[in-house]
């Protein structure tokens, strides 16, 4: 190899390792003493095989040599120098927009002055805080190309175009001080947007909000024109709730005749087709969870769906299945007592009433219990009683065997909704951490008019859609920026709200009635091992209450804010937030409290429900921390896609923080994660996605008793239960 190949590869190995625990050396010979000629794939190559826990500055190294590739490629792309990294931000935009990438938007809303400020605003150094999975991800999912797919945008000018799009519609007197402000958060990675509003933002195409929950009524034109609407919405990238426990079970009376209807499971199937065939721009298959109540007459072979064995006519692998559970079953649960399955159309028939619109308005009484008692007693109703230890048997196998189904803990999640005045709650979306009012669209008539044109009337329901993003917590925490952050964080989720495009009507309708955002974080155990404290300890459990307290309040403070400037939700009259009892049920005392729910009823809030923590994977790799409230899985791993396996420790592993880091995520005690989840439980309006580790050996008794002290603990829903054969020799917490 040439002297001068090699005095190249020296200056990029000496910028790619300055400041980090990384020695060239080993690179530098491996070039030298090559037979052909080294590229800077096989350089990212050898550089990712050096990582390990004792040597995780490696990864950074990869991504330095990484980021010189796409400077290289966008220059040569767009026609400059690549050494000064960054090219002209106005030619990008012109370019991208008339190649029909980005929106006309982006340069009818603001000047070219207005640009040209940003673009100086623009630090190209926080490029070097993405470790190579980070910037890998970001780069082959999130930067802008162009149709063939050739790299135009870079890392920082993503954020810059994020912050764009969602200041565009601001006061242009305040909007550029706006768009810094967001450039900020989001380029120091202090908090993430969610994955579609990543993908979409400032392009001609695709909408911002990550899911969706549908509430299917009980007929024929309901679950079809449901199945439609869901193929709009798996189409434009959405993952979508579904509620079906309204729907008449396996052999309910169709019309008056007896034993008619094959209930829920095939038109489950038929939703499963949907997820297959309507696909997301190609990237992925459709992502589907349907919700069914426990005491639905179909619930055993609902919980079958996703089994392995027995009759694949009654099999829906393709989707994800959620039960909703009343206190009153757990309790049965709990005393080995009966339950009862009911058909909900009998039920509606004979009773007068659906069952699924009533829950315990507090622990241990209500009207959920008294109306189903009621059921129970009717000699005029059919009815199945089956031990409820049998029913929760049958949700474990399943839940060990496919990680579902998700649990839904209806009364304690109707008990804390914000709006109640509005409707109730059914079931929860595909992550389990959005609670919202649902109700089904209701199909009037049909119209012709005197053109012949064939009108449809609809009485729209709440089609409920999660807005999301999330805080970086094991860097905004540190660093002291959380009230700076949230303030602009709850600015840009209010403002998806107003630019989102939807492709259903009633989602529209519903975002705008409720401005519902879901602000949630991530990085809970890298800010643990940062502040150097054990995950199973009673000082964790407090921290994750005071920490999320502070969360709220700053949330609920800038959503006020936004209420006096912009108006609040059209529904806030009469919502727990206008009558003061939001802050009385969650016990908040105190001056700054108090002084808050006094601005609350004077001002209004903007935003009807305000937080929910989501899984964010995806969106934690890119900001290089741990996903939502999770344990990591081990301090060094490889990070397995279907288009990579890239080596991975766990951030800022270093002699001081790797003995926080060593529980990992199948070993730690669940209690404490329970308990954690229940201290910062309280403060988060919506829910959490809260999965369960357990090893594959856990016994029945063990697992059972984790879902009785999540729900006795106040829990709202919890996600999937991940269980592996790895590690469970050290495993100690399922062997009590």
């Amino acid at each position: 190899m040439t002297t001068a190949v090699t005095d190249q590869w020296t200056r990029l190995l000496d910028e790619a390792t300055l400041g980090l625990n990384a020695d060239k050396e080993p690179l530098l010979e491996k070039i030298h003493k090559a037979d052909t000629a080294v590229t800077t794939d096989d350089v990212m190559k050898w550089a990712l095989e050096h990582i390990d826990e004792a040597n995780p500055d490696w990864t950074f190294v990869a991504s330095r040599v990484y980021l010189h590739t796409l400077y290289e490629a966008a220059a040569a792309n767009r026609g400059y120098d690549a050494s000064e990294r960054y090219g002209d931000f106005h030619q990008l935009i012109q370019t991208l927009t008339e190649k029909g990438i980005y929106t006309e938007a982006l340069l009818e809303k603001y000047t070219k002055d207005d640009i040209e400020y940003f673009s100086q605003i623009i630090v190209p150094e926080r490029d070097l805080q993405f470790n190579y999975l980070g910037l890998f991800t970001l780069a082959t999912r999130y930067l802008a190309g162009d149709h063939e797919k050739n790299i135009y945008e870079l890392p920082q000018e993503r954020w810059m175009i994020i912050a764009m799009h969602l200041m565009q519609d601001e006061d242009p007197a305040n909007r550029s001080q706006y768009v810094a402000e967001a450039y900020w958060a989001l380029s120091n990675l202090y908090m993430t947007v969610a994955t579609p509003t990543m993908t979409n933002a400032g392009k001609t195409h695709g909408q911002l909000s990550s899911c969706f929950i549908d509430t299917v009524d009980d007929s024929l034109q309901s679950i079809y024109d449901s199945n439609t609407a869901i193929a709009k919405l798996s189409k434009n990238g959405g993952g979508i709730g579904v509620y079906m426990g309204k729907i008449r079970s396996r052999g309910s009376s169709i019309k008056g005749f007896k034993g008619m209807s094959s209930g829920v499971v095939p038109w489950i199937k038929q939703l499963n087709n949907t997820a297959v065939s309507v696909d997301q721009l190609g990237t992925r298959k459709g992502a589907i969870a349907i919700y069914l109540d426990v005491w639905h007459a179909d619930i055993e072979g609902f919980l079958d769906l996703k089994l392995n064995n027995g009759d694949e006519r009654m099999r829906a692998h393709d989707i994800f299945t959620g039960v909703s559970l009343p206190d009153y079953f757990m309790e049965q649960v709990e005393q080995r007592g009966d339950w009862y399955l009911f058909d909900p159309h009998e039920v509606r028939e004979v009773m007068g009433y659906s069952l699924e619109d009533f829950y315990d308005e507090e622990k241990g009484s209500g009207s959920f219990r008294e109306r189903y008692l009621e059921c129970v007693a009717s000699d005029k109703l059919s009815k199945r009683v089956v031990p409820a230890i049998d029913i929760m048997k049958r949700i474990m196998k399943s839940q060990l065997e496919s990680g579902t189904p998700f649990m839904f803990y209806r009364d304690e999640v109707n008990r804390q909704n914000n709006n109640p005045h509005e409707g109730m709650i059914y079931c929860s979306n595909l992550c389990t951490e959005i609670t919202q009012n649902q109700s089904p669209t209701e199909f009037l008539e049909e119209m012709t008019e005197e053109d012949g044109t064939i009108v449809q009337k609809y009485k729209p329901g709440d089609y409920v859609v999660c807005n999301l993003s999330s805080i970086n917590l094991g860097r905004a925490v540190p660093e002291d920026v959380l009230e700076r952050l949230i303030r602009i964080q709850v600015r840009m989720l209010d403002n998806v709200i107003d630019i989102n495009t939807l492709p259903l009507t009633q989602t529209q309708m519903t975002n705008r009635k409720y401005r519902a955002i879901g602000l949630g974080t991530f990085g809970w155990h890298h800010l643990l091992a940062k502040e150097q404290i054990s995950w199973e300890s009673e000082e964790a459990v407090t921290y994750a209450d005071q920490l999320y307290e502070k969360i709220a309040y700053w949330t609920i403070q800038s959503s006020m804010e936004l209420s006096q400037e912009k108006g609040s939700y059209p529904v806030f009259s009469g919502s727990k937030w206008d009558s003061g009892q939001y802050f009385t049920d969650k016990g908040y005392t105190g001056e700054d409290w108090e002084a808050l729910k006094q601005d609350v009823a004077t001002h209004g809030i903007r935003n009807g429900y305000l937080m929910a923590v989501a899984p964010n994977s995806s969106t934690s790799m890119i900001a290089g921390s741990t996903a939502s409230i999770d344990p990591v899985f081990h301090p060094f791993y490889f990070e397995e896609k279907k288009d990579f396996k890239i080596p991975f420790t766990a951030p800022e592993l270093n002699p001081e923080t790797y003995p926080f880091y060593r529980r990992s995520a199948y070993i730690v005690d669940q209690r404490w994660s329970i308990r954690q989840n229940a201290a910062r439980q309280k403060h988060v309006d919506q829910s959490i996605s809260f999965n369960i580790y357990v090893p594959h050996t856990i016994k029945a008794s063990v697992l059972l008793d984790v879902h009785l002290q999540a729900w006795q603990e106040g829990l709202k829903t919890t996600y999937y239960v991940r269980s592996t054969a790895n590690d469970v020799e050290e495993c100690e917490w399922c062997e009590s």
